[in-house]
């Protein structure tokens, strides 16, 4: 038997399912026997992606024991057109700490 857990993060909230599911199983089918599909009906896996630890992965991916399965939501903004929007703008993004004063 395998321990598995289930992760899908909200913007308020995370679910966590842990589950004891048979050597051998999918990422899918952990998904599918945690219930958050039924639970969040906006889940679909042919256009959510998922992952192992922070790896993407396929849904028909073996699983270890201890694997955590994550299901991940779309981004709500392309983080490479957020830039491109500050740059017309004239926003600098700042990096690290500090004014930009390099004279010291």
């Amino acid at each position: 038997m395998l321990s598995i857990d289930v992760i899908y993060a909200l913007p308020g909230k995370q679910q966590l399912i842990s589950l004891k599911l048979p050597d051998g199983s999918t990422a899918r089918q952990a998904i599918e026997a945690s219930g958050l599909l039924q639970k969040y009906p906006e889940i679909d896996l042919a256009r959510n992606k998922i992952g192992v630890f922070a790896k993407l992965t396929k849904p028909d991916a073996p699983l270890r024991d201890q694997d955590r399965v994550e299901i991940y939501r779309p981004l709500i903004a392309d983080p490479k057109e957020v830039r491109k929007q500050r740059a017309a703008a004239g926003k600098v993004m700042k990096k690290g700490a500090g004014d930009g004063d390099s004279s010291e």
